[in-house]
């Protein structure tokens, strides 16, 4: 097959079995602050008459959450935490926060906090640093997460839970998975023209999603959004941005993109590829026990697919971007200490950890990964040990919108490819000061 359209401008293991049903979690949420009644964007979960302090945390993953705080309310008895679930949306999740720091209220002591909102809640103050906790996290949780809890190379909270991106490929079609992005779009189009289906199903939408699979390709070119000290937009050094805006946009015009790719959303992709009519697809954890068939459900690909880790574009490593969740300290809680102190064991402890593992929720603690028997729960480990975190900057849900308006349309060929580049990276600058 001769050379691929982006080389013009640019040089350039698979796991197998059973999975647990990984849920999706890089979008978390919240609700309204606590009071005496209980209303639909949130409630507590009433695990103590009289608590010492609250956790403020999604209820999407409510019973995993419940059993973590249950444990830590056998183990400290006279220190009894409750938890107030937020309502199921990250736009309501934060706005709760933010209602209850903004009106002094002080009602949550922890906040689960999305991996993208710590230099937020930083920059105004609303969480205490973390710095000095540093060293007992270093090497126990992954490294990603641990980017992900900190503002300018200063810890605002420790990692808590996590997810990663598998790549996911038809074994009856393709022999090995590939490791560069070159080899998934030959063999990709090789098989889908032979098979008569669509070479690659993933998040296409004007979404967060597309946001993140083009950071995918963008870090595995080796590109980074901003400095080590987080002070200065790298976006457009090096050819980064712009090896993954062509691969993008060539795939497009070349149909290695499915029918209706720009405007699919993680299940319109897994159906798809379900149905048995996609090559490769990118996608979270949670769709493998929907494809092999578990729970009744109907899968023209069970026992014909595998997962592996994305790819690259030099063939080294992997690349994914890091979902989950980080707690955090309120600059409001009158029991800071004991906050502290909660959100380290959150951290650490290992049978805490192994809860998440049980309910299917990604751990960050690294040693959960080693211990584990099932070999695509073990490679999830290493995927999330390369993974990167989107930048925690003030300003990335406004970044975010403007990669949205401006790289979308590039990808369909509306808008010209340089300017969307040269609009995100004055976007990066201004999300350093919370614009």
């Amino acid at each position: 097959m001769s050379a691929l359209p982006w080389h013009r401008r640019h040089s350039w293991r698979a796991g197998g079995a059973t999975l647990a049903a990984l849920v999706l979690t890089l979008a978390t949420a919240c609700g309204e602050p606590p009071g005496d009644e209980p209303d639909a964007e949130g409630e507590s979960a009433g695990l103590a008459d009289d608590p010492q302090f609250v956790w403020a945390v999604t209820g999407a993953d409510r019973q995993i959450h419940e059993d973590v705080a249950r444990l830590w309310n056998e183990n400290n008895p006279d220190q009894q935490v409750d938890v107030f679930f937020l309502a199921p949306t990250a736009d309501e999740q934060r706005q709760a926060m933010f209602q209850d720091l903004q009106s002094q209220a002080g009602e949550f002591d922890v906040l689960g906090l999305d991996v993208i909102w710590t230099g937020e809640f930083a920059e105004f103050g609303y969480i205490e640093s973390l710095e000095d906790m540093r060293g007992d996290i270093d090497g126990v949780s992954l490294p990603g997460a641990i980017d992900s809890s900190q503002w300018q190379q200063e810890l605002f909270a420790l990692p808590y839970s996590s997810n990663g991106a598998f790549l996911y490929y038809r074994t009856d079609l393709v022999d090995e998975p590939p490791t560069t992005w070159e080899e998934l779009y030959e063999t990709g189009m090789e098989a889908a023209e032979e098979e008569g289906i669509a070479p690659f199903v993933g998040q296409g939408d004007q979404y967060e999603g597309f946001v993140v699979s083009f950071l995918e390709m963008f870090w595995s070119a080796d590109g980074e959004l901003f400095d080590e000290a987080q002070e200065n937009s790298t976006f457009l050094e090096g050819d980064a941005a712009e090896t993954a805006m062509d691969f993008l946009i060539e795939g497009q015009e070349n149909g290695f993109f499915a029918e209706g790719y720009d405007s699919m959303v993680e299940d319109d992709a897994r159906a798809l590829f379900q149905a048995g009519e996609a090559v490769y697809m990118r996608n979270w954890p949670y769709a493998v026990p929907l494809l092999e068939g578990e729970d009744g459900e109907e899968s023209a690909v069970a026992g014909d697919f595998a997962v592996a880790p994305l790819p690259t574009f030099t063939g080294e490593g992997s690349t994914s971007a890091l979902g989950g969740l980080n707690n955090a300290v309120s600059s409001l809680s009158e029991n800071k200490d004991l906050a502290r102190e909660f959100v380290l064991w959150a951290a650490t402890d290992a049978e805490a950890q192994n809860i998440l593992a049980g309910h299917s929720l990604p751990p960050t603690m690294l040693s959960t990964y080693d211990e584990a028997d099932d070999p695509n729960f073990e490679l999830l480990g290493e995927i999330l040990a390369e993974a990167d975190a989107r930048p925690p900057v003030p300003g990335y849900n406004s970044l975010s919108l403007v990669m949205q308006d401006n790289l979308h349309p590039a990808f369909l060929g509306q808008q010209d490819a340089d300017s969307a580049l040269e609009a995100v990276n004055n976007a990066a600058n201004d999300a350093l000061e919370g614009e």
